[in-house]
């Protein structure tokens, strides 16, 4: 039954070419969630993480899960999505209690492009904001492994502004490929299957 609807699935190219596309999107996260941010210290952030794992493991593994694994990588997606979603559920309140937000909540599509927007700038907001507090995170000394050895050896004014750089970017970037996903993936391929008529 199960192998006789994929099956069916395959066989509509729509559908077969928004399954490429979206699994493409995912590998790239993959790729993306491996890349650490430039300035930290590879080995000295696995021997951090592993010392981190037995006090504070369950947290951290908590938290680490919305990123893929990138948050203990430190890797450029390590910020994840959740400044997006903050913003969104901002967004969402402020219309209810901002009258130029709630019109424009009801002007139909229009409206929503527009908060789609504010919601997308206030994601960067969010974002550099995460990602700044991360970066003097990691030039802390509590960012120091039982041996002090430092995670980001030489932290100075152009790693700060790399480190902002990198991790905004990835998050404005996972942002984007959330809406691709949304447009021309899997979220909408439930319409191509509805609409191939029954044979």
């Amino acid at each position: 039954m199960i192998w006789n609807k994929l099956v069916t699935i395959w066989r509509i190219p729509e559908l077969r070419k928004r399954i490429f596309y979206t699994l493409g999107l995912m590998a790239i996260y993959r790729v993306g969630s491996f890349v650490p941010v430039p300035g930290v210290d590879p080995g000295a952030l696995r021997q951090f993480m592993d010392e981190l794992s037995g006090t504070a493991g369950t947290a951290l593994d908590f938290v680490n899960m919305f990123t893929g694994g990138a948050l203990t990588r430190v890797a450029i997606f390590a910020t994840g999505i959740m400044p997006y979603i903050s913003a969104s559920i901002i967004l969402q309140l402020l219309t209810v209690v901002v009258p130029e937000l709630e019109r424009l909540s009801k002007e139909g599509e229009m409206g929503r492009r527009k908060i789609t927007q504010y919601t997308r700038y206030l994601t960067g907001v969010l974002a550099a904001i995460q990602a700044t507090g991360m970066a003097f995170w990691l030039t802390s000394d509590q960012a120091q492994t039982r041996g002090g050895r430092e995670l980001v050896p030489e932290a100075g004014f152009w790693f700060y502004v790399l480190a902002v750089l990198t991790l905004t970017t990835g998050t404005v970037f996972l942002m984007w490929v959330g809406e691709q996903i949304s447009e021309r993936g899997m979220a909408t391929a439930s319409r191509c299957s509805s609409s191939r008529p029954s044979s």
